[in-house]
């Protein structure tokens, strides 16, 4: 049974920081490419990064390009989401996803597996 679990959301105000992490089970982590999305209040939930299996190739929405990084640690079984510059219309519960092991999780298409979510709170 694959199970997505992400820890780490919280409050901070505009400007700030903040690093949110994923650690699956039931899946060879090494194997799968990852992905974030998140759902806003009232919005439909909307891509946020993804990452290869190998962590070579990285895809952004444009809207977190330059602020947000997306990583990976296969020895730790973790991926990760750091966000700077963090803006109040970041505000959203964010998702962990992954979907196959080449095809990076751009769209909710894609995605086989979702975690339950953090929520990550911007304050203006």
């Amino acid at each position: 049974q694959v199970e997505l679990v992400e820890s780490g959301g919280g409050l901070v105000q505009a400007g700030g920081s903040l690093r949110v992490s994923c650690v699956p089970s039931g899946l060879t982590f090494s194997s799968y490419a990852m992905g974030w999305f998140r759902q806003a209040p009232g919005k439909e939930r909307e891509f946020v990064a993804a990452i290869s299996k190998s962590g070579g190739n990285l895809i952004y929405a444009n809207s977190v390009k330059g602020r947000f990084t997306i990583s990976r640690d296969n020895a730790k079984n973790t991926v990760y989401l750091q966000m700077n510059s963090l803006k109040p219309e970041d505000t959203a519960v964010y998702y962990c996803a992954t979907g196959g092991r080449t095809v990076l999780p751009t769209t909710g298409s894609r995605v086989n597996y979702w975690g339950k979510g953090t929520l990550v709170t911007v304050s203006s």
